[in-house]
């Protein structure tokens, strides 16, 4: 029996998947607001010190969300799309045993190198505070890790309302949490960011029972079976594959973000502060297109493990420019209206310029940026993966060689690290649409059935 995914339309089926998660990201992005907020009422150190931790948790949760994620329900996206019931089952094994070594490995990150680096990244006086946050979200991590696992595998399965739905509960009580934990309430002065921290983790562990609960019942469409199932390689193959490049991306990414951070400090802590809130609307926007991406992931993956190559094509072209007007959209307001953006968090008039010229230069890109992280996650179901690597790394080059370069050779300042950040956002969006657009994606070593064409002619 065919897969539901092959026959209804593309338009219609990409925003039945995506919608749920694409709304939940817009909740996300509201949360991330009441966050900046939080640590804005904490002063500029704060600020600072929630700036150097940003590109590592960021890290941690887009490999987690998107790129480990993605490799997770793109691998369930084919079996089913398949009818490899017996490898589903094995996948979400083999999955949730990814999620405990990989978070172990972000934990160990902390306890060793997380003073070191903040140090190097012109923390100064706000390493302390980073730390106090950093060690308890990252000796947490084996739970982001299962959450994001059991919600990657809902949604490869086609069920992306359910875990959008828990997450939309858990963001609201996570918010009203992190604000007493953080600023306190009826005279007792809270715990700072490492409230934030402990806020984290109570609603990622209140998630994971929610959806533990939903995939143990049969919501994948069937029940697994973790005691008849032995590990064995070609299953952490088939995750790795797509995860392993995807999160090359990521940290590629985040690499940059960190070398860009560490340039930003040059200019002092008042400019670091600004970054920080400038940055965030970056890590903000992220999710839209995450949101669009993800239903991407499950569409062409199921379209892919049918066979039906144009199909997958016309739905990431689809979702692509669906990305690149919504992000967009976000991008060229704030760019148009930028002192709005950095008033909300603070009124110091050195970290105020600082967001904004980091708005006015880099925010106009959104949309390429939004574009590329879109086809990107399509790419993750699609088993099509080196030109988003190639292009992030292109990205991380642009950004941080010619960020140093404007900076040590022009009288440009702050600004042509901003200048080199937008440049590499043009560049990530542009190579991947030209290679989309010029080699679109298709099977060459098998040759498509007449049934396989039926399929990939349907309407979009």
């Amino acid at each position: 029996m065919s897969h539901p995914l092959l026959s209804a339309p593309i338009g219609r089926s990409l925003s039945r998947l995506a919608g749920p998660t694409t709304a939940l990201m817009l909740v996300q992005i509201l949360v991330a607001i009441a966050e900046v907020y939080f640590v804005g009422r904490l002063g500029t150190d704060a600020l600072a010190a929630n700036a150097l931790v940003i590109p590592f948790s960021s890290l941690m949760l887009n490999i987690a969300n998107g790129a480990m994620g993605g490799g997770v329900a793109a691998s369930l996206a084919r079996a089913l799309g398949a009818s490899r019931i017996d490898d589903a089952r094995a996948i979400v094994v083999h999955a949730l045993a990814l999620a405990i070594v990989l978070g172990l490995l972000f934990t160990l990150f902390d306890r060793l190198f997380a003073p070191t680096v903040f140090g190097l990244l012109g923390g100064g006086t706000a390493v302390a505070q980073a730390l106090s946050f950093s060690h308890i979200f990252f000796g947490s991590a084996i739970a982001m890790w299962a959450s994001s696992f059991l919600a990657a595998l809902l949604r490869g399965s086609g069920d992306s309302a359910t875990p959008s739905l828990y997450g939309f509960a858990t963001s609201i009580a996570y918010v009203a949490l992190a604000g007493v934990l953080m600023l306190g309430v009826a005279g007792w002065p809270g715990l700072g960011l490492a409230g934030l921290a402990i806020a984290a983790l109570a609603a990622t562990l209140i998630n994971i029972l929610a959806l533990a609960h939903v995939v143990w019942r049969g919501g994948l469409g069937f029940r697994p079976s973790p005691i008849r199932i032995a590990l064995r390689w070609k299953f952490f193959r088939d995750i790795l594959g797509i995860g392993a490049l995807g999160s090359l991306t990521t940290v590629t990414a985040s690499l940059a973000a960190v070398l860009v951070t560490g340039l930003v400090g040059r200019f002092g802590v008042e400019a670091l502060a600004g970054y920080g809130i400038g940055a965030r609307l970056e890590f903000m926007v992220a999710p839209v297109a995450f949101g669009i991406g993800s239903g991407l992931t499950t569409l062409v993956g199921v379209a892919v493990g049918a066979g039906a190559w144009p199909r997958a094509v016309r739905a990431t072209w689809i979702g692509g420019l669906t990305a690149f007007v919504a992000v967009g959209l976000i991008g060229w307001t704030v760019a148009l209206w930028p002192q709005a953006w950095p008033r909300l968090f603070t009124a110091d008039r050195a970290v105020m310029a600082a967001t904004t010229a980091y708005l006015t230069h880099v925010a106009p890109f959104y949309c390429l940026f939004g574009f590329g992280l879109a086809v990107y996650f399509a790419s993750q179901g699609a088993k099509r993966m080196a030109v988003p690597v190639a292009a992030s790394i292109a990205r991380t080059i642009v950004a941080t060689v010619g960020g140093y370069l404007l900076v040590e050779h022009t009288t440009l300042g702050l600004d042509g690290v901003f200048i080199a950040i937008a440049a590499g956002m043009i560049t990530y969006g542009g190579l991947i649409a030209g290679a989309l657009f010029f080699a679109p994606w298709r099977d060459k070593a098998v040759r498509p059935s007449p049934a396989t064409l039926s399929v990939a002619r349907d309407r979009p």
